[in-house]
């Protein structure tokens, strides 16, 4: 009975990366002498074991066998007879298929190339076991989102794209899309998440709402980058620099969806294209199970970026009632937090174009501004003298007025 680290912590530790988790491997033994030696069993498709002190999770080696379609359709041996080569036989990438003996001199096992693949900066998989679950075609994705650097080896991206005419990339439960896309978006260069998938084809069966932003004109004095995909990887990618939590980066991703349906007489014009844009955020949302916060944000996004940036414009500015408006709808009194991050995830629409990561956001100053002059109003006064009065139906109109004289008060200094 032998037990070995595995996977990620291996890779990391050869890459000089911090190590946060460890996943541990034991070979040579039976679900009994794991028992006998006090660890807990808690596996439910395969034998894995929580240690009796530290608590951490102690898998069986193990080998599968694809039984059906999709994510679930494996059947696994756990036994004394597998060996440490077969379990690392059956991961998605060279850099993952590593191990440490626990206790021993730090020798790597690296039976298929691991460590030369960390070298030259490439994500291969580890052999054709890698085609019977297409979940991997989305944590290559996530990799390729953390190691911007790494290429996809050629035959590594042929094999997804062969998965994905077949039909597995269709098989995939929402649950995990959503697990693998939301930490894809939250890794240093998220725009590689969703290169990756479009290259192997999978992106147009999880998103063709994504997908169909590719080659789309838009107007080249607002975006010199190009067309709304590149604009959109723009954006992913400043979200990222600017640390910006996960409702924000998928409201990054959805906020422009709406140019894909432009008719083609309109181009490279998109006028309302965020009105457009709202039901196939929704749609997305609802294929991949977004939690309710990201959806939200997105949502909001999506429909009043444009109003928020004409703040700050040029040639035109928002009234005091426009201000207002925005602000009930997005019901920013009660959730400041909220509109915070519709502020932020309009910043990044703006500074994610070619040449203006650097530029400031003067609109996001004008919007709190206007929000906190509005929140200022004294409501329950407002309702008691409506109250007073005998005329409680008129407490909105009023309220709402009283909001607009503050912020063209506020905004006029």
């Amino acid at each position: 009975m032998k037990t070995y680290i595995v996977g990620g912590a291996v890779r990391d530790r050869l890459l000089g990366r911090p190590v946060n988790d460890r996943d541990y491997v034991v070979v040579g033994a039976s679900p009994e002498a794991m028992v006998a030696q006090g660890y807990l069993p808690v596996g439910r498709d395969f034998p894995v074991f929580l240690h009796p002190k530290s608590k951490e999770e102690y898998a069986l080696a193990r080998t599968e066998r694809k039984t059906g379609r999709g994510y679930h359709g494996f059947a696994f041996y756990a036994a004394e007879d597998v060996t440490l080569e077969e379990d690392l036989a059956r991961r998605d990438l060279t850099i993952n298929a590593m191990a440490e003996e626990v206790g021993g001199d730090g020798t790597v096992v690296d039976p298929y190339g691991g460590r030369a693949d960390l070298a030259a900066k490439v994500l291969r998989h580890v052999g054709p076991a890698f085609a019977e679950d297409p979940v991997r075609i989305l944590r290559l994705a996530r990799f390729a989102a953390r190691f911007a650097d790494f290429t996809v080896a050629p035959e590594t991206l042929a094999l997804m794209r062969g998965m994905v005419d077949d039909g597995e990339a269709d098989h995939l439960v929402p649950e995990r899309v959503w697990q693998e896309v939301s930490r894809g978006l939250m890794e240093p260069a998220p725009s590689r998440l969703i290169q990756v998938l479009r290259e192997c084809g999978a992106l147009a069966r999880l998103a063709p709402e994504i997908d169909a932003l590719f080659g789309v004109p838009q107007r080249h004095e607002f975006h010199p980058e190009g067309d709304v995909a590149a604009h959109l990887l723009l954006v992913l990618d400043r979200a990222a620099a600017r640390g910006e939590p996960l409702p924000v980066r998928f409201a990054a991703l959805c906020h422009d969806l709406g140019k894909g349906t432009t008719p083609a007489e309109y181009l490279p014009r998109h006028h309302g294209h965020e009105e457009r844009g709202v039901p196939l955020v929704e749609a997305l949302a609802a294929r991949w199970k977004v939690p309710t916060d990201c959806r939200d944000l997105a949502r909001l996004c999506t429909r009043y970026h444009g109003t928020i940036h004409r703040a700050a414009g040029r040639d035109e500015h928002l009234t005091p009632s426009t201000y207002v408006k925005v602000l009930e709808h997005c019901d920013a009194f009660r959730r400041p937090e909220r509109f915070a991050q519709l502020l932020a995830a309009c910043a990044c629409d703006a500074q994610g174009r070619l040449g203006h990561g650097d530029d400031p956001y003067p609109a996001a100053a004008l919007w709190e501004r206007a929000r906190a002059a509005a929140a200022a109003v004294d409501g329950g006064a407002i309702a008691r003298q409506c109250q007073e009065a005998g005329k409680p139906a008129t407490i909105p109109e009023r309220l709402h007025q009283a909001r607009v004289r503050a912020v063209a008060e506020a905004l006029s200094g």
